[in-house]
């Protein structure tokens, strides 16, 4: 489901960013994603993703942790990008006393380091 296309410099580190919404579930408020990668070799058609959070949309979950770890694995199987970080957060209506929940997940390729590059995004 998720679609690519080559990354324009093989020889560039970039980063792209990409977000969207889960409708909400009965255990969770609605749930934005946040995807951001470093490519390697190919980079991630923006239309797929749309498609794919509608599929995400679809599935019955039971955490955020479950949904990050779950599209951060099809995300890295898909792209093999040199770094990724997804962020899932939701506002649930079924807690009175707390206000966003929020989890961040990241994987990066072996031996792959530019903390310049990734010290400049801003936090999530």
């Amino acid at each position: 489901m998720l679609e690519t296309r080559t990354t324009p410099d093989l020889k560039l580190d970039f980063v792209s960013g990409l977000d969207g919404r889960i409708p909400a579930s009965d255990n969770l408020g609605a749930t934005t994603v946040i995807l951001r990668y470093v490519p390697d070799r190919l980079t991630l058609e923006p239309a797929s993703f749309d498609a794919y959070l509608g599929t995400m949309g679809e599935m019955e979950w039971k955490s955020l942790e479950e949904i990050a770890v779950t599209f951060l694995n099809d995300f890295s199987n898909e792209l093999i990008p040199r770094w990724a970080q997804v962020n899932v957060r939701s506002s649930s209506s079924a807690l009175q006393h707390m206000g966003e929940l929020s989890v961040t997940v990241e994987d990066r390729q072996p031996k792959w380091e530019n903390a310049d590059l990734l010290s400049r995004l801003p936090p999530v």
